[in-house]
């Protein structure tokens, strides 16, 4: 029997995405490759600290929740082959899935029909080394892709990925967050507007309704 390695499981209204604001199910897998400077959710990074539950089962609470939507997460879910298998199965079941990937893992595996929310990591976040356009040649029309933005820098290395890669363009949404309590809101807004930028802005809802510290909301 497949099993996965899971952080939490619960319901709450989805913070980000073009899903934001919506009532959703969450199921946060343990584990993740990467060390974002401003990550919130570092609980997690550690594959031995999820419990084991296999695969049918995480289905049967997300069933069981009665939310139709329904959001993968960690850590970096992709990590864990039985991923796959679940997010077939909670498909099958008729449900909405979406994906959220750190975008540092070859993502083509995933099921047309799921929604990968896909990060392009900056360099305030330690992380922007990496292999973080691992999955632009592979772009969907139902991708989303989310940049997390710490200062004026990150803002201005994020336009110029935009400029250098056209091929974003083909996705449903380009997201730009202002990273919680580091980059004003305002500022961001005020950059997007002044230079015209085709992108959603975006603020992580669930930290400013129940703080950053939160777990399982």
């Amino acid at each position: 029997m497949e099993t996965l390695s899971v952080s939490e499981l619960f319901v709450s209204i989805q913070g980000e995405s073009l899903a934001a604001g919506r009532l959703c199910a969450f199921v946060r897998l343990a584990g993740c490759n990467l060390r974002c400077a401003y990550c919130d959710t570092n609980y997690a990074w550690d594959a031995d600290a999820g419990r084991a539950m296999a695969v049918d089962d995480v289905a049967a609470w997300v069933s069981g929740s009665g939310v139709p939507l329904v959001e993968i997460t960690g850590g970096e879910p992709l990590l864990q082959p039985a991923v796959y298998p679940l997010m077939e199965t909670l498909i099958g079941r008729g449900l909405e899935v979406l994906l959220e990937t750190n975008g540092h893992v070859d993502a083509r595996g995933v099921p047309e029909r799921v929604t990968r929310i896909i990060d392009v990591k900056t360099p305030g976040s330690g992380m922007a080394e990496g292999d973080y356009l691992v999955n632009l040649p592979s772009l969907r029309e139902n991708d989303q892709i989310k940049f997390v933005l710490t200062d004026r820098s990150d803002y201005d290395w994020a336009k110029e990925v935009l400029a250098a890669h056209p091929e974003l363009g083909r996705v449903s949404a380009i997201l730009f967050s202002p990273a919680f309590e580091t980059l004003p809101p305002r500022d961001l807004a005020g950059w997007i507007i002044a230079d015209r930028l085709p992108v959603r802005f975006q603020l992580q809802l669930h930290k400013y309704v129940w703080g950053p510290q939160e777990r399982g909301v």
